[in-house]
C-alpha cells in the first residue's frame, strides 16, 4: 500500500499538471459514472494530500477524494509539456506511473489526445496536454468540502504537514493507549500515513520495542519518535523511495560505503547514487538476516494482519 510520501508525490503532481485547468472527467468503467458526471467540465483548483488521503478540489466545491488501498494505482501520460516537479517516474508499484507521446519532429513528445483506456479505468482526468487513470482504488467518490472536514476529522495528524501542536496531539494519543506501539503507528486515527515500512523502521532508529504499550513510553520520547518520522517521511518525498539507512550502509561494488571510505574512497550521498534495493532498510523485509547494528538476527511475527520486523537486541524491553 502506497505510504504518505507517495500520496503526498502525487497531490504535487497533480497540483502541476492540472490545477487550473477545465477536466473531462470520466469513468471508462461505469462504476463511477455519476460522481465524474458532478466533476465532468469543471476546473480543478487544488490538490492536497492528508495521510493516504487525496484531494482533488473543483471550482463547483466539490472534491474528487482518492484511497488507493492496496491495488490502486495512477497512470499519467501526455506531451512533452505534461510533467511535474515531483511525482510522474515513480514506479507504480508506489501508485502512479507514467506514459509519453512519440517523439515528433521537434524533438518534444506528440499527443493526440488520451488513448483507449486499457483495463478497468475507475476515473479518468484528461486535460489539455495530458491525462491520468485510476484504476483498483479502495475509495473513490465525489464529496463535498463538508464530508472532507469529516474525513479529516477522523485522521490523526500527518506527518507531513507538521502542525503547531502536532507533535503533542500524537504524543498524547500514543500515551492515551495500551496498545503496542507498533499497531499504533499503523492506526490512522493516531497518525496518518505511516505504513508497514515506515513503522518498522522509525521504530528500529529510535530503538524502540515494538510490543511496548503508547501509555508507557514517555513523552519526551514519543515527541522524538515523531520527529524521526517527520524526517524520514519527508525524505521519501524528496527521494521517491523509502531510504531509512545511512550511506555508511550501502553497497559500492561490493563492499560497504563504510569500508569504501575507510580505504579511502569516495562515499556517495543521496542524488543519483540511490542505494541498493537490498541496503535501504534496517529491519523491514530482512528477517532471518543479520541485524546491521548488532548482527542478531532480524525476526518477524505478525501484528494486526500485517507483518512486523524487528531487531530483538536493539529493541529490547527496556528494564
Amino acid at each position: 500500500m502506497p505510504e504518505g510520501h507517495s500520496v503526498r508525490r502525487l497531490a504535487r503532481q497533480f497540483g502541476d499538471v492540472f490545477t487550473g485547468e477545465v477536466l473531462a472527467v470520466s469513468s471508462p468503467q461505469g462504476r463511477f459514472s455519476g460522481g465524474a458526471a458532478l466533476l465532468d467540465g469543471h476546473t480543478m483548483v487544488a490538490a492536497e494530500a492528508h495521510g493516504k488521503h487525496l484531494f482533488l478540489h473543483f471550482d463547483n466545491s466539490l472534491v474528487l477524494h482518492v484511497h488507493l488501498g492496496l491495488y490502486g494505482a495512477w497512470s499519467f501520460g501526455g506531451d512533452s509539456t505534461f510533467s511535474g516537479a515531483s511525482s510522474i517516474g515513480a514506479p507504480r508499484r508506489v501508485g502512479e506511473q507514467e506514459a509519453f507521446g512519440e517523439a515528433d519532429d521537434d524533438g518534444g513528445a506528440s499527443y493526440a489526445g488520451p488513448p483507449a483506456p486499457v483495463g478497468a479505468v475507475r476515473v479518468r482526468l484528461a486535460g489539455r496536454h495530458g491525462w491520468a487513470d485510476l484504476r483498483g482504488a479502495t475509495t473513490c467518490e465525489t464529496i463535498t468540502a463538508a464530508e472532507v472536514e469529516g474525513v479529516l476529522a477522523r485522521l490523526g495528524p500527518d506527518p507531513l504537514r507538521n502542525l503547531r501542536g502536532d507533535a503533542g496531539r500524537f504524543a498524547a494519543t500514543l500515551r492515551s493507549r495500551k496498545t503496542p506501539l507498533a499497531a499504533l503507528l499503523m492506526d490512522q486515527k493516531v497518525i496518518a500515513g505511516v505504513g508497514n515500512v515506515y513503522r518498522a523502521e522509525v521504530l528500529f532508529r529510535r530503538r524502540l520495542d515494538p510490543w511496548l504499550p503508547g501509555s508507557a513510553l514517555p513523552d519526551g520520547d514519543a515527541r522524538k519518535l515523531w520527529r524521526d518520522i517527520v524526517t524520514v517521511m519527508t525524505d521519501g518525498v524528496a527521494d521517491g523511495r523509502i531510504i531509512t539507512t545511512p550511506p555508511k550502509y550501502w553497497t559500492l561494488d561490493g563492499t560497504t560505503a563504510a569500508k569504501a571510505a575507510a580505504a579511502g574512497s569516495p562515499v556517495p550521498d543521496k542524488g543519483p547514487h540511490f542505494p541498493r534495493r537490498d541496503d535501504v532498510h534496517y529491519v523491514y523485509k530482512r528477517h532471518g538476516l543479520p541485524c546491521r547494528v548488532c548482527r542478531t538476527l532480524v525476526l518477524i511475527a505478525e501484528l494486526a494482519g500485517r507483518n512486523l520486523y524487528w531487531c530483538p537486541y536493539c529493541q529490547q524491553p527496556q528494564e
